[in-house]
């Protein structure tokens, strides 16, 4: 019965089914949220484990029928080699590896030229969910004072129940499309403690549906323009013929609607999370209580930075944070920021699947933030250009700045969102890799207007510092 009314609502909407599915589960994740406050809030913990798991995997068949095995087999060797092999670098390092594996050898086998919807995708998502379990279960049998502030509230202290471990994988509100918490965090909330009412559901409904709605109206901005600005068309001999600024001004605005995609899938999920409580984040500095905690989007500096940085610190928070937590920090002790900064990246590349393309926009977004951080630097270290970036010009400034940011960012999309070497290279021949030589000049012109723009007082102690 589910599947002709699938098929016909496919039709009906235009989209295909698996998007259909998806959405639909992400927009069920409310409804369980308010279950889970009126009938299970009060009930204890292995009730609480029980209608998680139920409803996440639920979820799961709904979406990929009898492949929901892949993650219950992951879950299942997860929680068996903390059991088996205890509190040892060795589980950290075997459940990296074999969750990694899993994934990839996910994406060989069921990759194709186009974005589908299948079980690796919320695979991808319980991966870093189990690694970074491990990890935390890893530190909580490390002393206390070798661990950072971050490391210490997500610390294990015992090896939880294959029932946690499964309710905390399968949760409703991050299983699909995340986003990223730990288990520390489902322990509390399962407990009740994250709540501004200590005993009771949390007052959460109103944020929740301020994301809700913040959520549906990234949806509709992407299904009214993504029609306009398909991947396909950059493939096409009418894409060819335009106008080099034509092409270009294209990548920009099908950057800007493309992302739209993600955005509007992680606010609706983020307000699945703050309905139930989980994304309760104590009180901030002027005495308000916080939601944020697992916010995977801000949509306003999103929106509003001029910056290649900022869009990136807005999107995909919690993944960036994890990768931040478990890879980038972890990783202090080759004592080379730069090199930690390229691993992380380089996972991230590979995380996201097998094609060319995400390595070549992850290779972009290194070289893109290491550029803007010089010229940050030689703005604010030259007088001239701090005055004119302080300057009543700076609105004219602002507007140049968010054209060149947009149409930069979309670049590298490019190779992401396309997936093979013949497809990318071939729209980026056709605009003459203007970013890869827009970059490059910069890379090393900036160096050279240091010479000229900055004071050679302030260039010497830039050199001892």
């Amino acid at each position: 019965m589910a599947a002709p009314l699938m098929e016909k609502l496919s039709e009906s909407l235009g989209s295909p089914e698996p998007a259909i599915r998806l959405i639909l589960s992400v927009l069920v994740g409310y409804p369980c949220a308010l279950l889970y406050r009126s009938f299970f809030f009060h009930q204890p913990p292995t009730v609480i484990h029980l209608y998680h798991a139920i409803s996440g995997l639920s979820l799961a068949a709904f979406n990929f029928g009898t492949q929901l095995y892949h993650s219950a087999l992951c879950v299942l060797v997860q929680f068996l080699m903390m059991r088996l092999m205890g509190r040892t670098i060795t589980t950290v390092l075997a459940s990296f590896m074999f969750q990694m594996a899993y994934l990839l050898s996910g994406y060989y086998y069921t990759a194709t030229e186009e974005y589908d919807i299948k079980w690796t995708m919320p695979q991808c998502v319980l991966a870093l969910k189990l690694i970074g379990l491990s990890f935390d279960y890893y530190d909580g049998g490390q002393e206390p004072s070798k661990l950072n502030e971050e490391q210490k509230r997500s610390a294990l202290a015992k090896v939880p129940s294959l029932l946690e471990v499964i309710g905390f994988s399968y949760f409703y509100g991050g299983f699909l499309v995340g986003p990223q918490f730990t288990l520390r965090s489902y322990q509390r909330l399962v407990k009740g403690e994250l709540t501004d009412c200590p005993g009771q559901p949390p007052n959460s409904v109103i944020p929740a549906m301020k994301r809700f709605s913040l959520g549906l109206l990234c949806l509709v901005i992407y299904a009214i323009f993504s029609p306009h600005y398909p991947d396909s068309y950059y493939l096409t001999d009418e894409y060819d013929a335009q106008p080099f600024w034509y092409r270009c001004v294209f990548i920009l605005l099908w950057a800007k609607v493309i992302l739209y995609k993600y955005v509007s899938c992680w606010v609706i999920a983020e307000g699945v999370c703050i309905l139930s409580g989980l994304g309760y984040n104590g009180l901030g500095q002027n005495g308000e209580y916080q939601w944020d905690a697992c916010a995977n989007m801000k949509v306003w500096t999103f929106e509003t930075t001029p910056l290649f940085t900022g869009t990136i610190a807005s999107f995909n928070i919690n993944t960036n944070a994890w990768v931040a937590r478990h890879v980038f920090k972890r990783l202090k002790f080759l004592g080379n920021k730069l090199l930690s900064q390229v691993t992380a990246l380089a996972f991230l590349a590979i995380w996201h699947g097998t094609h060319s393309g995400y390595l070549l926009c992850f290779s972009m977004e290194f070289i893109i933030v290491n550029v803007e951080r010089q010229a940050q630097a030689l703005v604010r270290d030259s007088p001239l250009l701090t005055r004119l970036a302080n300057s009543s010009l700076y609105p004219l400034i602002y507007l140049v700045q968010q054209f060149i940011h947009w149409l930069f960012m979309g670049y590298p999309l490019v190779p992401f969102c396309l997936f093979t070497y013949d497809k990318w290279l071939r729209v980026y021949s056709s605009i003459y890799f203007c970013g890869h030589i827009f970059f490059f000049t910069l890379y090393l012109g900036i160096p050279y207007l240091r010479k000229v723009l900055v004071p050679r007082k302030e260039r010497s102690e830039k050199k001892e510092d």
